[in-house]
Parts: structure tokens; C-alpha cells; sequence
């Protein structure tokens, strides 16, 4: 049901815009300033393949997590609002099997705003750029087919970072019949997270946020590849998914479902 919305699919242009607009941009201009703007900016003119790396550099603090509040904060609030609640909970099904569900479609539109970008990212890139070896952070270069499997990887890495949110938003759904207070109330604390991230007196908190390892997959862009990241990320998000998804269970078991 997710990707029957047309909200959805407009969501996922959305994102696939991004890469586009940024291309474009540096296309159509001199260029970007050399160390001014987004990391690998200044390297999209030479190789296309860095329009999706600039493109996840872009969507990961702001709209990757907008639209991943919207799929997620609709999963329950969305049936409450539109009165289908009750008439889903007559299935011969449990309520946990309904938030599992649930879940698992927001958990698909997570990878799927991920791929979203980095395909639309390598596709313009390659349109409108010559493409060949891409240089990583370590300083080694990668042939082609290695560069798409690293975009790849790095497509993963954010798929995988939004799934905490989304257990958040799922959390969240369950507290209210208003999917756009549920949208609303998963954006803000994306951002609230996000800003207390850049606060020096806030440390202790800062490894316990689901936001704190967002740009780990620059490690992606090395060789050998720092896999560190990647573990600690998953694991992290691995905590708050089973942390809200029980919190939502404990609420949405004992909610009196009125519409």
C-alpha cells in the first residue's frame, strides 16, 4: 500500500530532484569554488559518479529524514485519521503483527528514498559528465564497476540510518489520530537531535542519538574500507528500533481504537 500512494512516488521524485538540481547547477555554471560547498562538489565537473555521493551529503540532514517522517508517522495515525483503524484490527490478525507490518513498509521506503537518490545521482552524473576512476578520501582511485558497488554501500549505509527514525515515527503514530501531528512531531526531532549533535556540552549524549553516525559512510570512501561505522550505525539503530518498537506495542496493545 505505500507505494500505491501517489504521495509516495512524489516523495521519491523529490529526492531523485536533488542529484538532478545539483548537476545541473554545476553544469550550467563555471563550477563550484574549490573547498567551498558540499564534499566532492568541486569533483562533479570531472566525474559524474560524485553527483550521488554530493547528492547523499545534501538529503541526509534535511530531506531524506523529512520524507521518511511522512511514511512513517502515517503508518498508524494515517488508518486512525482516515477511519480504516478498526476496521483492520476485525482481521484475524494481532495488533503486533499490524505494527510489524507496519514497519516493514516504512523500513522499504527508507531504502527505497536511499536508492532513489544514488541511482538518480549516478544516472545524471553519467548523462551530463564524463565518468571514470574515483578518487576517495584515503587518497586510492577505484575503477568504475568498484565506484558503482561504493555507491552502492553508501545507498545501504543511509537505508539503514533512517531506520531508527522510522521506529520513532512508528512510536509516535501510535500516540495520536492525527498523521500530520505524527509527520509534524518525527521531523521536529530529527532536527532536535541533529542540532543537539553539534553541542560540545552535550558529549555523553552525543553516541545515544540516532543522528550521530548520519555521515559515518564517508568511511565507505576509503581503502580499505573502515567498516567501524557501519557496525556501530547499525547496531545503533538496531537499539531504537527495538526500544520504540516495544514502546509502541506496549501502547498501541492497550489503545481503545475508536475510528
Amino acid at each position: 500500500m505505500v507505494f500505491r500512494r501517489r504521495r509516495t512516488w512524489a516523495m521519491l521524485v523529490a529526492l531523485a530532484a536533488v542529484p538532478v538540481l545539483i548537476a545541473l547547477a554545476v553544469r550550467l555554471t563555471s563550477g563550484p569554488p574549490s573547498g567551498r560547498g558540499p564534499a566532492f562538489l568541486d569533483r562533479v565537473a570531472g566525474n559524474g559518479l560524485y553527483v550521488a555521493i554530493v547528492g547523499m551529503f545534501m538529503c541526509i540532514p534535511l530531506f531524506l529524514p523529512l520524507t521518511v517522517s511522512v511514511a512513517s508517522g502515517d503508518t498508524i495515525a494515517g488508518e486512525a485519521g482516515h477511519g480504516t483503524l478498526r476496521y483492520l484490527l476485525i482481521a484475524p490478525a494481532s495488533r503486533a503483527r499490524l505494527l510489524l507490518v507496519k514497519y516493514i513498509g516504512a523500513a522499504a521506503f527508507c531504502v527505497a528514498a536511499a536508492l532513489s537518490v544514488a541511482l538518480s545521482g549516478v544516472l545524471v552524473g553519467l548523462a551530463l559528465f564524463p565518468a571514470g576512476p574515483v578518487t576517495l578520501l584515503s587518497g586510492d582511485t577505484l575503477e568504475l564497476g568498484e565506484s558503482f558497488v561504493r555507491i552502492g554501500l553508501i545507498a545501504a549505509y543511509v537505508a539503514v540510518s533512517l531506520m531508527g527514525l522510522a521506529a520513532v515515527g512508528l512510536f509516535i503514530s501510535t500516540l495520536t489520530d492525527v498523521p500530520v501531528g505524527a509527520m509534524a512531531a518525527t521531523a521536529v526531532l530529527s532536527v532536535a537531535a541533529q542540532i543537539l549533535g553539534q553541542l560540545p556540552q552535550l558529549d555523553w549524549l552525543h553516541p545515544w542519538l540516532f543522528t550521530h553516525h548520519w555521515f559515518g559512510f564517508a568511511d565507505l570512501l576509503r581503502e580499505p574500507i573502515l567498516w567501524t561505522s557501519f557496525g556501530e550505525n547499525a547496531l545503533l539503530q538496531g537499539g531504537y528500533v527495538l526500544v520504540f518498537g516495544a514502546l509502541a506495542y506496549g501502547k498501541f496493545a492497550t489503545k481503545d481504537v475508536l475510528s
